[in-house]
């Protein structure tokens, strides 16, 4: 009996570990890899420094606003994902940028709250927020993977998993599928070949946008069918910046969509606030 009970507690243990403890640093583990994949196939960081302090900024700011309005710490991944999310994505001659970026994406998850749930991705809100305000001092990443598929394959299927586990696969291959037809369309519309269309789709940046932005469940509604109809939206808001040359247009997208349906659903489901 009592080898019993050490084994059924080993047991439980060792399921705790897989589904709940581990799981949470899977995605910066991710994130890291696509980090180091996209740098030494095409040199996608211009200085270990922005990286290095949009990360450091990202923590620091979760660490002192948590302690500040909560009196606890806490698991720092998703400052880490944010952090390294904008130290990927934005694009500067300064350092500067980094660090207001990385302030006004964990910022807003304290400040900009609807019944005590931040409604913004926080690295697309401050992605988003400098390209708008800052274009002198910022861009975005537009490098792509060219035709050196093995990182991309590589990188899908991690992402794909990875999503699966999370329960939030239809998200992305909702969004993908989405992205095609109306790639599709557009190509119809503007004359340009469907394959420069879905190019950007293979790009370090996407797979960002796709495996962490637009999945992400702090943000995202709780209803599968929601999540789903959340998707697509975010990729017709898309095409239609982009019919129209906005250049950032899925950080755009998601920006105007994610935030309305999250207000929508827990107006409709007067859901009780998550601590």
């Amino acid at each position: 009996m009592k080898r019993t009970g050490i084994l059924n507690s080993i047991h439980q243990l060792r399921t705790l570990a897989i589904n709940g403890i581990n799981f949470q640093y899977v995605p910066p583990v991710f994130i890291t890899l696509i980090l180091l994949t996209g740098h030494f196939t095409f040199g996608i960081l211009e200085d270990y420094k922005a990286i290095l302090l949009s990360i450091g900024t990202s923590i620091l700011t979760e660490l002192i606003l948590t302690r500040i309005m909560f009196g606890k710490w806490k698991n720092l991944s998703s400052a880490y994902i944010s952090g390294i999310s904008v130290g990927i994505l934005v694009r500067s001659t300064f350092l500067w940028p980094f660090v207001v970026t990385a302030v006004i994406s964990i910022m807003s998850k304290f400040v900009l709250r609807f019944r005590d749930r931040h409604i913004w991705n926080p690295s697309n809100f401050g992605i988003s927020w400098m390209l708008t305000f800052v274009p002198f001092g910022v861009s975005g990443l537009s490098i792509q993977w060219g035709n050196n598929i093995w990182p991309m394959l590589v990188i899908w299927i991690l992402g794909m998993v990875i999503v699966y586990r999370a329960k939030r696969l239809h998200i992305t291959i909702t969004y993908v599928l989405s992205f095609l037809l109306f790639s599709l369309i557009r190509s119809l519309i503007t004359g340009h070949s469907f394959l420069a269309e879905v190019s950007p789709l293979t790009g370090p940046m996407y797979q960002l946008f796709v495996f962490f932005m637009i999945t992400d469940p702090a943000t995202t509604v709780k209803n599968r069918n929601g999540q789903i109809l959340v998707a697509f939206l975010v990729a017709l808001v898309e095409f239609v910046l982009r019919l129209y040359q906005v250049i950032y247009a899925p950080f755009y997208a998601l920006f105007l969509v994610g935030p309305v349906a999250m207000v929508v659903y827990l107006q409709l489901n007067k859901l009780k606030p998550a601590r």
